[in-house]
């Protein structure tokens, strides 16, 4: 069994519009895994790659340019390291405790509005789960296309679940569908959803009945005018 210890730091900031924003600092860790990120108001703003070994600002593109201050990173190495000791002391004082699990929700959409023919990309959003290890697949029409699709890191959150994005390249054909299954601990059978590619044809019924609306009309009118010259010859 693997333990996994986070600890959230939050903070309220008052801004002079007197608006309210809550700055957080979570780090993660277990036996084999670590985390240290700083987010606003529940979205990411940095977090400590160690792999690369630096830290990583997330903000999207059109953000205004910033930065954490030097030494963030380091910063994050010897509290993840702090966490690993605290973990293994809460193990041995607590006889090793079950480990608590919550289930995630999916959901599974297009990136773009859907074009036949024009590529695409499938999302499908993975969120609110602990412990942080699911499996997920992808298929085409009954095909395993697990292999073509992509997994971003795993997201902590301020209350100590997780998010996951996997996503899936493709080229829309009329009556394709797609299912994304999620396979985790807490669910008692993997939990899967269904995007079908639907593109709605123009309509012709306006046009059909608009023409048949004339046409009838101009009827109308050549027969009117039939019977009042007939009319006009007999008197």
């Amino acid at each position: 069994m693997k333990l996994c210890l986070i600890l959230v730091c939050a903070a309220v900031l008052h801004t002079e519009a007197k608006f309210q924003h809550k700055d957080t600092n979570i780090i993660l860790c277990s036996e084999t895994e670590k985390e240290d990120m700083y987010g606003l108001d529940g979205e990411e703003m940095w977090h400590a790659d160690f792999i690369q070994g630096k830290g990583v600002m997330t903000m999207p593109d059109f953000a205004d340019p910033s930065s954490y201050v030097e030494g963030a990173y380091e910063s994050a190495v010897a509290n993840t390291e702090v966490c690993k000791q605290n973990l293994a002391l809460y193990v041995e004082v607590t006889k090793s405790p079950a480990e608590p699990k919550v289930a995630p929700q999916t959901s599974i959409y297009s990136k773009s509005d859907v074009e036949l023919g024009a590529r695409n990309t499938l999302i499908c959003h993975i969120t609110g789960f602990y412990p942080p290890r699911v499996g997920v697949q992808w298929t085409r029409n009954d095909v395993k296309v697990t292999d073509e699709a992509s997994l971003s890191r795993y997201y902590v959150t301020d209350d100590g679940t997780f998010n996951l994005i996997s996503t899936l390249s493709f080229t829309p054909e009329q009556g394709d569908i797609y299912t994304c299954t999620v396979e985790h601990v807490a669910l008692t059978r993997p939990l899967t959803k269904t995007w079908d590619v639907q593109v709605a044809l123009p309509s012709v019924g306006p046009a059909v009945y608009c023409g048949v609306g004339l046409a009838a009309g101009l009827l109308g009118v050549a027969a009117g005018t039939f019977f009042l010259v007939k009319g006009n010859n007999c008197n």
